[in-house]
This record gives C-alpha cells, sequence and structure tokens, in this order.
C-alpha cells in the first residue's frame, strides 16, 4: 500500500480508503464535505484528496448521530458545539432534548396508524366482494366500516 504523509508525518489517505475504513461510499463523502459535516481535507497537486485519521472519527460520528435520527442540519451543530468548551454540553442536550421530543412524537403517531390499520385488518374478512373490503373503503373514503362476512356474502351496512 502506498503511505502518503503530508505536514508533520501525518498519515494521509486517500477518499477510497476512508470510504472502506468507515463503510460509507466516497460519493457520500464528499456530500458530507460540501455539506459541511467533513472539513476540506488538502489536496495532492494531481487534486486528490487526502484525508488524515480524524476524518474517520468525524466520519464515525456523523453515522452514529444518524443512528439516533439527528439530521445532518443537526449534525453539523452538534459538530460544532463538540468543540465548544464553555455551551457545548448545554447545547447538545438541547438538541438531544428537541430530538427525543419528535422522535416521541413520530412514535405516537406511528402507534395511531398502527392501532387503525389493526382494527382495519382484522374487520377484513380477506374474501368476497371490493366493495366489502373495509381497508379498501378506508382508504378511499377515510370512513368506519364494518366487516363482511364471506360465509354469508353480506357486505358491509
Amino acid at each position: 500500500m502506498n503511505r502518503i504523509y503530508g505536514e508533520n508525518r501525518v498519515r494521509r489517505m486517500p477518499i477510497g480508503e476512508l470510504a472502506r475504513k468507515t463503510g460509507v461510499s466516497p460519493d457520500t463523502l464528499r456530500y458530507y464535505e460540501h455539506e459541511g459535516l467533513l472539513p476540506r481535507p488538502p489536496r495532492r497537486a494531481s487534486g486528490y484528496r487526502e484525508y488524515d485519521e480524524e476524518a474517520v472519527g468525524q466520519v464515525h460520528f456523523i453515522l452514529r448521530a444518524k443512528e439516533l435520527g439527528f439530521s445532518l442540519e443537526e449534525i453539523v451543530d452538534l459538530l460544532n458545539l463538540s468543540s465548544d468548551a464553555e455551551y457545548g454540553v448545554a447545547g447538545v442536550k438541547a438538541r438531544a432534548s428537541r430530538r427525543l421530543g419528535e422522535i416521541e412524537k413520530e412514535i405516537a403517531r406511528l402507534e395511531t396508524i398502527r392501532a387503525r390499520l389493526a382494527s382495519l385488518v382484522a374487520a377484513c374478512p380477506g374474501c368476497g366482494p371490493l366493495e366489502g373490503c373495509p381497508i379498501l373503503s378506508a382508504i378511499r373514503a377515510e370512513t368506519a366500516v364494518s366487516p363482511c362476512s364471506c360465509a354469508t356474502g353480506s357486505k358491509p351496512a
């Protein structure tokens, strides 16, 4: 492997190596750089980017923050706060608390959807005429539909 060293003998790596070490595609790394999530690395005379080991840690930070549900914009804020000795911890907690609240609202919304869909699935016999399908009726009209009975062939009231 060709080892590239920059100033002060810092180990440098091309974008492909950073991609392999982090499991992120080179295009994604370029995007992170463009969006301010990764600092612009120095370049060789040929124009190729030269990343250092700090970039590996920063990409892992981004990936872990994404796993926690933070948007890329929020991750930029977290990265900035991570070097703010005076206000960083308070700012990080405030953003994480806000994100937690958003996640709790989304969970409540999904639980409502789940309950509604479970009710429709339970009401649907899985056979009979299409007009009698409570799932389709609910999607079309968003009204409560009683189940039909396949055995009797009756339609909902």
